[in-house]
């Protein structure tokens, strides 16, 4: 049964002007092919903010999903046990490592991986909420932007987040590929990012034209300077 995890450097519901839902948010419900997904949403790495849980009810909330929303401040026993129920698992943005430590004490990246080795599911995420699906990112979540490793591994390589927005995140993240820190992966501006299916790159989406994705892979040519960055194709939803 299929797998999906669609990873995106920035976008969604939480940057839209008025708080609507945008075509990132209709791509990943509309790949659930159910007619009523449950979506969890998982807003931990915001620790858990009330306003931005209110944005998600807000805006999926007119795509005709079933709701739900996992916080680890209270009842987390029984919020991490429906991630065997959900459809789409969508997971915020904020602190990554913050998330993936939470996560681990309650057990949240165990669930999620076995649901995801169930099939007939959709992981999705922008920035924060990207990095997590990967083996490793370039993060802000320690002050300063370093490379981490450290994520759910579901995806081998890593992520870059913001990669129009953020000129140091750039320099660290490619930095971190040609010392081996990181393996190589993607970088993705805002409103960008890459779909997997069953593990397996499958393309590169965004919400308008004009936002890039890279494949950012160590090198050693001497005229490389330690990376070879190619632009991907990328297919405006």
């Amino acid at each position: 049964m299929t797998a999906h995890i669609v990873a995106m450097g920035g976008g969604g519901f939480a940057t839209s002007p008025l708080g609507s839902p945008t075509n990132f948010d209709r791509y990943v419900v509309d790949l659930t092919g159910k007619r009523s997904p449950l979506v969890c949403f998982v807003p931990t790495a915001s620790a858990d903010d009330p306003q931005y849980i209110n944005r998600f009810l807000v805006a999926y909330g007119t795509l005709g999903i079933r709701p739900m929303v996992l916080t680890l401040w209270q009842d987390a026993a029984n919020a991490v046990a429906r991630i065997a129920e959900a459809d789409l698992i969508l997971v915020g943005n904020g602190a990554t490592v913050n998330a993936l430590a939470l996560w681990k004490a309650h057990g949240v990246g165990k669930a999620i991986k076995q649901r995801y080795a169930q099939g007939d599911v959709v992981l999705a995420g922008t920035a924060a909420g990207a990095n997590v699906w990967f083996e490793g990112c370039v993060t802000d979540s320690f002050g300063d932007f370093r490379a981490f490793r450290g994520g759910l591994g579901l995806v081998q390589g890593s992520f870059c987040a913001h990669f129009d927005s953020e000129d140091h995140r750039v320099g660290v993240f490619t930095d971190a590929v040609s010392a081996g820190d990181l393996p190589g992966g993607w970088a993705a501006d805002d409103g960008a990012g890459v779909h997997f299916t069953d593990g397996a790159y499958t393309e590169s989406i965004s919400e308008t034209a004009g936002r890039r994705v890279f494949s950012i892979q160590p090198s050693d040519l001497p005229t490389s300077s330690g990376v070879v960055a190619e632009q991907l194709r990328v297919r405006v939803l």
